[in-house]
C-alpha cells in the first residue's frame, strides 16, 4: 500500500537500497559458502555483522526518509481538494460510565465527532453549547458499533453528554472549548 503512494523517484530510491540488501542477504547465504566453505570465517565474522547492521539500519532509514514525502504529499492533496483546511474527524470513545475523546483545543467551524461505543450496553452523544439545536446527538449506538455527529460549532464551552437515563448523572459526559 506505502509502495503505491510513492512518487517515482522515491519507489527508485527504496528499490536501490532494497537491492543492495537482498543481493547482500542472497550472496552471503548462497553464493559466498559455496566458494568458501568456511564463510565467513573466523576473521570475518565480524566484517558480516557489522555490513549486515549497516544495511538493515540503511533499509530502516530508507523506508523512513522514503515514505516521509508520501504522507506530507497526500496530506497536501487531501487539503488542496476542498480548497480549506481540512477539519480532523475527532475520535470519541464511550463505554460505561465515561467519554473519552482527545483532549483539544477546538476552532470554530464544522467538525465531524466519529462515536464508538466500547461498553456493554446503548450509548449516544449529545452536544450542548452555544449556538447548537437542542437535539444535536447521534441514534442510541449498540455495543461495537460507531455512529458519527457533524456539527458546526461557534467561539465558546461545549459539553459532550450521553442522553440515555441516569448516563450524564453517571458521569458521562466531557466538555470541550472551541476558539
Amino acid at each position: 500500500m506505502l509502495l503505491a503512494s510513492l512518487s517515482t523517484g522515491n519507489k527508485i530510491g527504496l528499490g536501490v537500497v532494497a537491492g543492495i540488501f537482498i543481493a547482500f542477504a542472497l550472496t552471503a547465504s548462497f553464493i559466498a559458502p559455496r566458494r568458501r566453505p568456511d564463510f565467513p570465517g573466523r576473521n570475518g565474522l565480524s566484517v558480516f555483522v557489522i555490513a549486515s547492521f549497516v544495511l538493515f539500519a540503511a533499509m530502516i532509514t530508507a523506508v523512513e526518509v522514503f515514505g516521509v514525502e508520501s504522507e506530507a504529499k497526500g496530506a497536501h492533496a487531501a487539503a488542496g481538494q476542498k480548497g480549506s483546511p481540512a477539519q480532523p474527524t475527532i475520535a470519541v470513545t464511550e463505554s460505561e460510565f465515561k467519554i473519552v475523546l482527545p483532549s483539544l483545543k477546538l476552532t470554530p467551524g464544522t467538525h465531524t465527532f466519529a462515536v464508538t461505543n466500547a461498553g456493554k450496553i446503548e450509548h449516544d452523544l449529545a452536544l450542548e453549547g452555544p449556538k447548537v439545536t437542542p437535539n444535536e446527538r447521534t441514534p442510541l449506538i449498540q455495543p461495537g458499533a460507531a455512529a458519527k455527529l457533524t456539527v458546526t460549532l461557534a467561539a465558546g464551552a461545549y459539553t459532550l453528554y450521553c442522553t440515555v437515563p441516569g448516563h450524564r448523572a453517571a458521569g458521562m459526559s466531557a466538555k470541550i472549548s472551541v476558539g
